[in-house]
């Protein structure tokens, strides 16, 4: 039975997409079998992943929407262990569009029943928005793993989350916990990276991650070409932290 995950942090730019694709690569090639599902309008796990997000017969929303079964949504990557949900614009009516529906926020919970001995991992790719397709997320997880960059207004609207982790936890998802905070776009050049960091640790304590991911030209560079950075440039500094990421995820109790 797979472990799903959801990666979630409703600030952008913090390096969601990034690790969705690299931390689901790296796991496949630990050959670990793995779904990234892409839930956010903007589709960039998709695209990021070399797939045309615009010519797509079945995504996400047609899971979410009843007009597909979740089977029928799975493309292969060139990756062997590692396959992908698509997700594109057509997204973003969604939430309107399930407001009469009952039980509206556990509807990919149940779809994921239906794969979830197929695989070993679930990955999903959350928007920057804590709305109904972020609820939906967080109630299919079994954990939450949030990036966090090295800036000044990293913990920035953290609080906000955990309160919203929180009410799913009462409400509709009991067993939720988070996996580990992950900071990302660390400069070891500057003293703030530094002290961001420790700042974190010093609130979540063993929450985060050993691994931190830097910031590295060839991580920016990967999804122009449609490929993780494992494949993209396997030596670089991100494709081996987002490695050394997958084994602590693996090895993670």
């Amino acid at each position: 039975m797979a472990k799903i995950i959801t990666i979630v942090n409703q600030k952008g730019g913090v390096g969601k997409t990034t690790t969705a694709i690299n931390l689901s690569a790296s796991l496949s090639f630990l050959r670990k079998r793995t779904l990234l599902v892409d839930t956010d309008t903007q589709g960039n796990t998709t695209s990021g992943l070399g797939f045309d997000k615009n010519e797509l017969e079945f995504t996400i929303y047609e899971v979410i929407t009843g007009q597909c079964g979740i089977r029928d949504s799975i493309i292969h990557t060139e990756l062997e262990n590692l396959d992908i949900i698509a997700s594109n614009i057509n997204l973003a009516g969604a939430s309107v569009e399930l407001v009469n529906v009952p039980d509206r926020e556990r509807i990919l919970k149940k779809a994921f029943k239906e794969v979830s001995d197929d695989y070993d991992y679930i990955l999903i790719d959350s928007p920057p928005a804590l709305g109904l397709i972020t609820l939906n997320n967080l109630t299919a997880a079994e954990s939450v793993l949030i990036p966090l960059q090295c800036e000044y207004y990293a913990l920035e609207g953290m609080s906000e989350l955990l309160d919203t982790i929180f009410l799913v936890q009462k409400n509709l998802n009991p067993d939720l916990t988070i996996e580990g905070i992950l900071m990302t776009m660390y400069d070891q050049r500057t003293n703030l990276s530094k002290q961001v960091v420790g700042e974190v640790k010093n609130y979540f304590g063993d929450k985060v991650y050993k691994t931190i991911i830097p910031r590295n030209v060839r991580l920016g560079e990967a999804p122009s070409f449609g490929k993780p950075v494992i494949l993209y440039s396997p030596e670089c500094t991100g494709a081996q932290a987002y490695m050394d990421l997958a084994r602590e995820v693996v090895t993670h109790v």
